[in-house]
């Protein structure tokens, strides 16, 4: 028997959709892969990379509430994001400026 994803702390149907869709189709799977390697798994389903997104889904599988990340794990939990991002989302080098910094942070649509 498997466990909705959705039965994570953080994790609604809107992750278990994106999972769904990357090929996890279980809490049980999800907790085996960790976040990074699902993450890595979603952002190569062509999902948009959100910081926020990636440190809910690292605080779900521990057990803790989205906005428990704060001070150095945050600062060390965006690195690790940042290198995920680079190895799953090409980068768009006509991006200038403010648009830059916006595809940065996952606001810029991909084109």
């Amino acid at each position: 028997m498997s466990t909705p994803i959705s039965s994570i702390r953080n994790l609604g149907p809107a992750m278990e959709a994106a999972c769904a869709k990357a090929g996890i189709h279980s809490a049980e799977e999800l907790r085996e892969i960790g976040a990074d390697g699902a993450y890595g798994k979603l952002l190569a389903t062509g999902m948009r990379p959100h910081f926020i997104g990636y440190y809910v889904l690292v605080m779900g599988l521990q057990g803790r509430p989205w906005n428990d990340c704060q001070g150095e794990e945050k600062k060390a939990l965006r690195k690790r994001f940042d290198s995920l991002k680079a190895a799953h989302v090409p980068k768009s080098p006509d991006l200038g400026g403010i648009e830059r910094i916006l595809d940065e942070i996952g606001v810029v649509e991909r084109r």
